[in-house]
């Protein structure tokens, strides 16, 4: 056994025999480290235990294993990577800048399997083959993904994707380049004013940190209920309370879905409604609490703003058969503001793309809309085609002319 692993074995059994939980008291296990790697150096200096190469490194990389998660610690802990993903054992990718590279680090099967369980142990979610595909969120954030045989074809395949927020406020996205000045006090006032908004994009395109942004600039005297499938917003906000999906238990029961949390959610005097994500029925319930007047914010995959507003037409018919187009449309009309389209570029950026303004008319089926917003050369232009709810800007004070002129 090498040095390393010889510490490695320590910490772990000083850890055991104080009862610390490394991934909750960080800072304790830390000084334990340290303690143990500097007592390892004195042994090894009369030739007890095999030396060190350097304390430094011995010390973070022992931490890493007992505190952290081991060999994806560094990746994790790298601002420069956004995702982390594993094909097998010896396939293991990251996704730096936007662009993908194959990284030399190899596992075995079994360090795979304990790496996933150590961090699935603070989430509450479990993984096995009643269960094969696993969701939760790490303890900074990132979210996971694994997927098992046989529905992986021989190997977990597992997920990690970052909680990289550079951005935390509009002003902060148009610092990066992601939406220019004008659109950024536009879609504030578009939030002060109580504007339902729709965030769509494709994969990695940005919509969650759009949408923290967008949420940033609510009234701090309003209260926040978010409802997810895991945790992923981080809405700095004073009075905001996050709810997030549950699976079932081994029994097959308890589980609490996405819909569910919509509905609750309303019971808990909410002034502004988030939706993370919608994907199925929940959509439907989403509609029915805007259209009430509680104004909210959610985010679609969609590889356009148009195909968005198809999209949040589509999935409501999934509740039931008694669900028709002809009432999602009009309530997706009288209740949708605006879409916010996202978009990620060939070199890894991530910009707005489009604004879309829904108009309350509906004819043949369709919604009528303007792009408030279009990317013209390069550039997020405002268009004199739409004038987005002029009413509700109005009543908070701003005048949508003076917003969408040009500047």
């Amino acid at each position: 056994m090498d040095a390393l692993a010889l510490v490695e074995d320590e910490v772990r059994e000083l850890i055991r025999r104080k009862g610390l939980d490394p991934l909750r008291q960080g800072s304790e296990v830390r000084t334990l480290v340290e303690a143990a790697v500097n007592d390892y150096g004195e042994r090894s200096l009369v030739g007890a235990v095999p030396p060190l190469a350097h304390a430094g490194d011995a010390m973070q990389h022992v931490y890493d294993a007992v505190a952290g998660f081991g060999a994806l610690q560094p990746f994790l802990d790298d601002p420069d990577i956004e995702e982390i993903w594993l094909n097998a054992p010896d396939e293991v990718f990251v996704a730096r800048n936007g662009e993908s590279e194959l990284t030399p680090l190899a596992f075995t099967q079994q360090q795979v399997r304990d790496l996933v369980e150590r961090m699935l142990k603070s989430s509450g979610r479990r993984l096995d083959l009643s269960s094969p595909f696993v969701d939760a969120a790490l303890p900074d954030g990132s979210r996971l993904h694994v997927v098992i045989p046989d529905i992986t074809a021989r190997h977990w395949a597992v997920n990690i994707r970052k909680f990289t927020a550079r951005a935390s406020r509009l002003e902060h996205l148009v610092e990066l380049g992601s939406l220019t000045p004008q659109a950024a006090r536009f879609l504030g006032a578009a939030v002060s004013s109580g504007l339902n908004i729709l965030v769509s994009g494709a994969t990695q395109a940005g919509k969650t940190t759009l949408l923290n942004c967008l949420a940033a600039g609510i009234g701090s005297r309003e209260r926040v209920v978010t409802v997810e499938e895991i945790f992923e917003l981080k809405l700095p906000l004073r009075d905001v309370v996050g709810l997030q999906c549950r699976q079932p238990n081994l029994e097959g029961v308890g589980e609490i879905p996405l819909r569910r949390l919509v509905k609750e959610a309303l019971r808990m005097r909410p002034e502004r409604l988030i939706v993370g994500e919608v994907r199925e029925a929940e959509s439907l319930d989403m509609l029915i609490a805007l259209n009430s007047g509680l104004p909210g914010m959610a985010s679609v995959h969609a590889n356009s703003a148009h195909d968005a507003v198809v999209k949040i037409c589509t999935l409501p018919l999934l509740a039931g058969e008694n669900i028709s187009a002809a009432f999602v449309v009009p309530t997706v009309a009288a209740c949708i503001d605006l879409v916010v389209h996202c978009v990620r570029l060939p070199n890894g950026k991530r910009r707005v793309g489009q604004i879309l303004s829904l108009g309350r008319r509906v004819e043949n089926g369709v919604i009528e809309s303007g792009m408030a917003f279009d990317t013209v050369d390069g550039r997020l232009t405002p268009s004199a085609s739409a004038m987005p709810s002029p009413e509700k800007f109005a009543a908070a004070g701003y005048s949508v002319a003076a917003l969408m002129a040009e500047s």
